[in-house]
């Protein structure tokens, strides 16, 4: 099975032969550059890199990466998400592009997709405080905001108003962390910068998720700029903004409150600068495996009757999208059911 590199450390990147070598760089305190002991990475284990430090590479190795279909996630000093360099869109369909676009154009078509977006993104969330709500966690008061803020939903007809219930919903779904979570307080949500360490997870952890949704759209026929819920934009692949928010609360809201309340990440693990709070590299190691775990963790689909990774659950969601734009199949978007 191939697996997601992380890069942390800048370093040059480079093709040796039929593998990979990454050459880790230490600066010191002069600012003189010194060169690490090199790793070779076998190009049949790797599907995608994220590079969280400064990365030297050549057209000859981007070339060949395009040749292997591995993708390169880029994301700044802060932990914004900055671009990606993807493979050959081997996958165009002119035809996919038309149906996405004609649905996107079509104000009722583009609000009943909206619609299930958000209807799948509320049920998630409250299937996690439903969890948590079983295990004497007191939050009856949020579900019960909750629910009666989702009952507008299917009332909405325009993609402004359905967002701000959504965030109307999310604001209420926030404040049940502070209950959820043993040793950390979320307060309000911030993001540019986050200010705490629950919004540097929430911040960090979207970004994760946002780009390994970019990767499973990647390898469908769908175009990631056109959107339904989020509109686009440029510079954005705003369909991933669309589909990562059905599997935010499933994904990415879960390994949060995993590490912190076993304690995987404590204090120490982040980092307080001016009014902005990051993981540092070692928090964001434990974080980054927590989260491989969970993509990778499996459960017996209802549909499919056999067991499907999160990882591959993101795909099908694009297909059963797609399967939908052209007339194929009516979209269902994934709900828990446990």
């Amino acid at each position: 099975m191939k697996k997601t590199f992380y890069l942390f450390n800048p370093g040059t990147l480079e093709r040796k032969d039929n593998t990979l070598k990454f050459t880790p760089i230490q600066i010191d305190e002069n600012g003189e550059e010194h060169a690490l002991q090199p790793r070779y990475l076998p190009v049949e284990d790797i599907s995608e890199f994220y590079v969280f430090g400064s990365l030297r590479a050549n057209s000859s190795l981007y070339n060949f990466l395009g040749q292997q279909d591995i993708a390169v996630h880029f994301f700044d000093y802060y932990e914004n998400y900055t671009g990606s360099f993807m493979p050959r869109d081997s996958l165009l369909s002119g035809r996919v592009l038309l149906a996405q676009t004609a649905a996107y154009q079509n104000q009722k078509k583009r609000v009943e997709i909206a619609h299930k977006f958000i209807e799948a993104a509320v049920w998630n969330m409250l299937m996690n405080l439903n969890y948590y709500n079983r295990r004497g966690k007191e939050l009856d008061e949020y579900i019960t905001k909750m629910k009666s803020l989702a009952e507008i939903i299917p009332d909405t007809n325009k993609v402004p108003e359905l967002m701000g219930i959504e965030g109307l919903i999310r604001q209420e779904y926030y404040k049940a962390f502070d209950i959820i979570l043993n040793d950390f307080n979320m307060g309000i949500r911030t993001k540019h910068p986050p200010e705490n360490e629950v919004n540097a997870l929430i911040s960090f952890g979207n970004m994760i998720c946002y780009t390994e949704t970019l990767r499973a759209i990647h390898q469908t026929q769908l175009n990631p700029t056109i959107s339904y819920l989020h509109t686009p934009g440029e510079r954005r692949y705003s369909l991933c903004l669309d589909v990562s928010e059905i599997f935010k609360p499933i994904i990415v809201d879960r390994v949060i409150f995993k590490v912190l309340n076993k304690r995987l990440i404590q204090k120490q693990h982040f980092d307080h600068k001016l009014n902005s709070c990051l993981l540092n590299q070692n928090g964001k190691k434990i974080f980054l495996k927590a989260m491989e775990e969970r993509f990778e963790e499996t459960f017996k689909h209802r549909s499919l009757c056999r067991n499907v990774s999160y990882k591959h659950l993101i795909k099908l969601e694009c297909y059963k999208l797609l399967k939908d734009l052209l007339g194929m199949e009516t979209y269902k978007p994934f709900k828990m059911y446990w």
